[in-house]
Parts: structure tokens; C-alpha cells; sequence
């Protein structure tokens, strides 16, 4: 059985996601041991509602340290599902090529810091862009920087806006998170 540490901050629709692939065999052989929260979060209830051990590590310099110090050994992979801080290269490298994260843009367009959210969607609308999505990634030192594992994009359409595209990219979120957890478990065999 695999082992999965999921790292939130809001209200963990993708964690939830993640949890019912789990116990439904979308994700194979795997589950969620454990959730950590930056901050105060409705999805540390989810996992305490599904049984999940649960850890809150306040944001701050020392963040990166305190989460290496409750990360279990057994720990075959760390997944960013909505989680807004950013992890020190020390735990980036340590963790190298067992971090993945989900971002609401299609990399390397609309990533780096400052580039989450409502963020994503304003920039992407802005531009006027003709297709959105999202990418499911390795995590690394640099911002949004690893290697992409998988993307789901869609169209937008005339008058979309920020909201529209948040909408619709929570929805590829959704159906592209399990296959790149699926593919970065393989990946670790």
C-alpha cells in the first residue's frame, strides 16, 4: 500500500477527490496517511471526517522544517492539492521526484509565484488567451518550475470570465488529478 501525505489551505475538494479514488481503486493501492494544513481549513475536517490523521504547521520561515520533521518515513508521496505556501529547496530537494502538485494554468504559461487562484484566472482572461486547463507537475525548487506529468485543457469561449474559467478548471482538475497521482506512483515503483 502506498502511502500519500496531502498538503492543503482551503477547503480540500481536490483532497476529497483524492481520498474517494483511493478507496474506490481509481488510485490504486494507495491511501492517505496523513494532512497538513498551513492554516486553519475546512480541509483538515474533511480528512478527520474520513478518518485521516490530521496536522496543522502554521505558515511561516520555519514551515519547511517543521513539515520534514512529521513527514513519516514509510511516505511514497507528498501531493500539493490546493496548498498556497511555498516549500524551502532543502524539502523540495530531499523530496526530489516523490512532490507533486496540481496548478490551474497550463505550465509554463500563468506559473511562479503570485500565480494561484483568482490569480491564474484574471491573467489568463486578461490575455485573452483561446484555451486554458490545468497541469499536474513535480515539484521543485523554482515556482512552478518541475517537470509536467500530465494536462487537461479546454476551450474558452467568448465572454468567459475569471469566475467562468475557475469553474471549468476545477473540473479538469477533477478528472486529471487521480491519473497524475496514478502515473507519479508508477513512476516511483
Amino acid at each position: 500500500m502506498k502511502n500519500i501525505v496531502v498538503l492543503v489551505s482551503g477547503s480540500g475538494s481536490n483532497l476529497q477527490r483524492i481520498i474517494d479514488c483511493c478507496a474506490s481503486g481509481e488510485i490504486p493501492n494507495a491511501r492517505v496517511s496523513l494532512v497538513v494544513a498551513d492554516r486553519e481549513c475546512y480541509g483538515l475536517e474533511r480528512a478527520e471526517m474520513a478518518g485521516i490523521k490530521t496536522m496543522l504547521i502554521k505558515r511561516g520561515k520555519d514551515f519547511s522544517d517543521k513539515l520534514d520533521s512529521v513527514v513519516p518515513e514509510n511516505t511514497d508521496l507528498i501531493v500539493l492539492a490546493g496548498f498556497l505556501s511555498i516549500l524551502s529547496q532543502e524539502f523540495t530537494q530531499k523530496f526530489e521526484g516523490k512532490i507533486i502538485n496540481i496548478h490551474p494554468s497550463l505550465l509554463p504559461k500563468y506559473g511562479g509565484k503570485g500565480m494561484w487562484g483568482h490569480y491564474v484566472h484574471e491573467a489568463v482572461a486578461a490575455a485573452g488567451e483561446k484555451e486554458s486547463g490545468a497541469t499536474v507537475h513535480f515539484v521543485t525548487a523554482g515556482v512552478d518550475e518541475g517537470e509536467i506529468i500530465l494536462q487537461g485543457k479546454f476551450d474558452i469561449m467568448p465572454g468567459d470570465t475569471a469566475e467562468d474559467l475557475a469553474k471549468k478548471v476545477h473540473s479538469v482538475e477533477y478528472d486529471i488529478f487521480p491519473e497524475g497521482i496514478r502515473r507519479a506512483l508508477a513512476i516511483l515503483k
